[in-house]
């Protein structure tokens, strides 16, 4: 978009999903809240307005839906997820559901992680070629996910279909298809039936799979059906973004060989490497809200029924938060970003998902030396929602 243009913000116009960036700098400077009349939603795109917004529940809902297809398009009903319930239900499942996620179990969750790695890792230089994305993140991922969430491991592959289907947008539109909700559903009816299994077996566990089956709220136990499609939120969450990020860590690296040589020369560096990736590169577009109750921000009144979207990825390049924001800097090391949101809702995995980013470069950066990503058949996913690569294949000097 030229600046000499009129501003135009939709998430599903081909020019906005090919690099959103240009018009979330427009935004930020031109229209901070921003209302999309065809959606009836309004777009945040500072990062403080997003921080500060998102940690309102006095204003806001998530019982209408997060995600662009329950809030914008309406093609996914709102069905009952840790993401779109509200207090005090929502606040007594998180502290239940956050129980998987605690340091000692991210501990053990590591050792799988590492050894799964390691694998890929010393079958990789057997070939001298990897596919970032298909090969390594996403088997890491949806195998910590079974691990945390109390799901077989086997189960991992058609987990990763299931998902992968439900994020197959329209190529044209970007918007939701019916196959990918009818991936959604397979994914929900998965969960449903692990529900039922663990409940006959007993659910005395501490994994997410035994606290969805006896959680109780309000003297109700869960229906099969409502845990199940908890359960089917959580995997999704736990598996689709990471090896997206995993691939923007491997591409930058490349971009910054010095950044890369640094790094292999100094693990301790990878955590703050791998956070620098999650500002840069957030896959996520946006999640939101619904307003409840009727509230200004710089002086757009918000009324009830109206959606609200917070552009992260704007907000992790604003330039009153960061210096040289467009600037990819492994040392930048900022006091806080918006890749694992903000508020009541912030990701319950965000832990993992850092665990799972530093075991990853700590596995394949030492070995794979001076690597060459192959961007001539790399697929990249241009989305309303979600952007990243879902298949970046990278070369190296294969094992001797």
């Amino acid at each position: 978009m030229s600046p000499t243009e009129p501003l135009h913000y939709d998430p599903f116009d081909a020019t906005i999903r090919h690099d959103p960036h240009p018009v979330y700098r427009r935004l930020r400077d031109e229209a901070p809240v921003y209302f999309i009349e065809k959606y009836e939603v309004w777009a945040l795109s500072r990062f403080d307005d997003i921080w500060r917004v998102a940690n309102d529940t006095e204003h806001l809902t998530n019982t209408k839906g997060a995600a662009s297809a329950q809030l914008l398009t309406k093609d996914q009903p709102a069905a009952p997820t840790i993401n779109t319930i509200d207090p005090p239900e929502h606040t007594e499942l998180r502290s239940q559901i956050r129980r998987a996620f605690l340091p000692r179990n991210v501990k053990a969750l590591e050792v799988h992680a590492r050894a799964l790695a390691e694998r890929i890792r010393d079958e990789a230089l057997e070939r001298g070629h990897l596919d970032i994305v298909r090969d390594f993140g996403s088997r890491l991922s949806v195998t910590v996910v079974c691990h945390a969430l109390g799901l077989p491991v086997e189960d991992g592959p058609l987990l990763t279909e299931y998902v992968q289907g439900f994020f197959s947008h329209d190529p044209d539109t970007g918007g939701m298809t019916p196959e990918g909700l009818a991936s959604l559903g397979e994914l929900n009816a998965y969960c449903v039936e692990a529900l039922r299994e663990r409940r006959r077996r007993g659910a005395d566990g501490d994994d997410a799979l035994s606290i969805l089956a006896r959680f109780e709220h309000a003297g109700r136990r869960y229906g099969d059906e409502e845990a199940g499609s908890h359960l089917g939120m959580l995997v999704i969450g736990g598996s689709e973004t990471f090896p997206k990020v995993l691939a923007s860590a491997m591409l930058r690296l490349a971009e910054h060989p010095h950044f890369r040589a640094e790094l292999r020369g100094d693990l301790s560096l990878v955590p703050d490497a791998f956070d620098e990736v999650l500002r840069f590169d957030m896959p996520t577009q946006y999640l939101g809200r619904t307003v409840a109750k009727p509230f200004e921000v710089h002086g757009r009144r918000l009324e009830p029924g109206q959606g609200v979207v917070f552009l992260y990825p704007s907000g992790n390049r604003d330039e009153r938060e960061f210096r040289d924001p467009d600037v990819f800097d492994i040392h930048r090391r900022p006091p806080r970003i918006l890749s694992f949101g903000t508020g009541p809702h912030q990701c319950l995995g965000r832990h993992i998902a850092r665990m799972e980013g530093r075991v990853s470069l700590e596995t394949l950066l030492p070995a794979l030396g001076d690597y060459e990503v192959d961007l001539a058949n790399a697929v990249r996913l241009h989305t309303e929602f979600v952007q990243g690569y879902g298949s970046l294949p990278i070369t190296f000097a294969a094992r001797a």
